[in-house]
């Protein structure tokens, strides 16, 4: 399992900010926003602080997606 910041982009865009005026108001780095973009995984205490920023809640910014190996292997068709 991973997660997904595709809600906090969408929040972003709402709300007519860029990247940058996030890092600014919830002091993250640019680093720590381009790991966001990819998907790796960032400290819980650095998700509270854009939580914080943007005055929402962990699940308004981001979404438990399963792998792509976990989807693909539960698709594929059982021998009988």
């Amino acid at each position: 399992m991973r997660a997904h910041y595709k809600k906090l982009w969408k929040i972003l865009i709402d709300r007519d900010m860029s990247k940058r005026d996030l890092s600014r108001i919830s002091n993250v780095s640019g680093g720590t926003l381009t790991k966001l973009t990819k998907g790796e995984n960032v400290n819980v205490d650095i998700l509270l602080r854009i939580c914080n920023a943007l005055d929402c809640g962990l699940d308004d910014i981001l979404e438990i997606v399963a792998d792509d190996t976990t989807q693909s292997n539960s698709s594929k068709p059982q021998d009988t």
